[in-house]
């Protein structure tokens, strides 16, 4: 592949004045895409995000004004590209119904990445807790499928800045250096990926064959560990034993019960992956999805180490 960006597809990122958005907006100038970005007009009135588009603005990207409720100005920004990733935030994922239509009205687009950046919704084995959190992004690809519209779902699993910088201590802000507490036996796995690198990896995949129609999983070396293997890790780094204390699955599913909605959430995702290992119970399948560091040699990222080094 040349470096000529005449040669690269035309890339529409929705949400770039989220966190996620901007990395990537970021990460397609940087690989000399053109690039494009959907933003609704209120965005240009908040201080926050008007910066943010200053920003992408002067690094080169096209802001078009539009919004997934509105159709026409969809199929219009999706006319002038050739890939579309779109990075609503999760609760508002099913907002992408209109986007999968004015793609397949406007009949242009050669790969469609949703908004996911998470666990793979299909093999997420905690549907009577979630409050339909994977279900909602499993609809979702199942309509990219029934309207067959070429697509690469990205399962990154975690990022960094959720969960990590309390060391998977709910309510905490910063990391505990005296005691803590883990959730089942400890040795399950769980996956942590920095969002930029995320972006990195995504905007890797757009003219890719290899990962047309494919889930593009993240299990980097050295950002695969479980709760135990963290606590040690923090421990070298602090020069201390820590205290822990144990919590049952038992214990923390009545934990998560009696917790109210949205609140309970966090023990929900910690359930899900530190205790079922919905993030590396099972080997990634070569007929529907690839590993991205595998593809990616080059993609530089930052390890959990690195990252708790930010933290001491």
């Amino acid at each position: 592949m040349t470096n000529n960006s005449s040669k690269k597809s035309k890339i529409l990122i929705i949400g770039v004045t989220g966190s996620l958005g901007f990395d990537l907006a970021k990460a397609s100038v940087g690989a000399s895409h053109p690039t494009f970005g959907l933003v609704r007009d209120s965005a240009f009135s908040d201080s926050n995000k008007s910066e943010k588009l200053q920003f992408l603005s002067n690094a080169g990207v096209t802001l078009l004004k539009g919004s997934l409720q509105d159709e026409d100005s969809l199929i219009e920004a999706i006319k002038k590209v050739d890939v579309v990733i779109c990075s609503i935030p999760s609760q508002h994922v099913l907002d992408q119904k209109l986007l999968i239509q004015a793609i397949k009205l406007a009949g242009c687009i050669k790969r469609f990445i949703p908004s996911e950046f998470g666990l793979d919704p299909d093999k997420s084995q905690v549907a009577d807790l979630d409050y339909s959190f994977y279900s909602k992004k499993a609809e979702i690809r199942r309509l990219i499928e029934a309207e067959h519209i070429p697509y690469t779902y990205i399962c990154c699993n975690f990022f960094m800045r959720f969960l990590l910088p309390s060391l998977v201590q709910p309510g905490l802000k910063s990391p505990p250096r005296d005691k803590v507490t883990i959730y089942g036996d400890g040795t399950i796995k769980g996956v942590f990926v920095k969002e930029s690198d995320v972006a990195a990896f995504t905007v890797c995949t757009v003219d890719d064959p290899r990962s047309l129609n494919k889930a593009l999983y993240l299990r980097p070396p050295g950002n695969v560990y479980s709760m135990n293997e963290l606590m040690e890790i923090w421990e070298t780094k602090i020069g201390k034993e820590l205290q822990k204390t144990c919590i049952t699955e038992q214990e923390l599913l009545e934990k998560i019960k009696e917790t109210p909605y949205p609140d309970c959430m966090e023990m929900v995702f910690i359930y899900s992956a530190f205790v079922k290992g919905d993030q590396t119970y099972y080997d990634i399948e070569s007929s529907n999805g690839v590993e991205g560091t595998q593809l990616y040699p080059q993609v530089t990222y930052t390890t959990i180490s690195e990252y708790l080094d930010t933290l001491l």
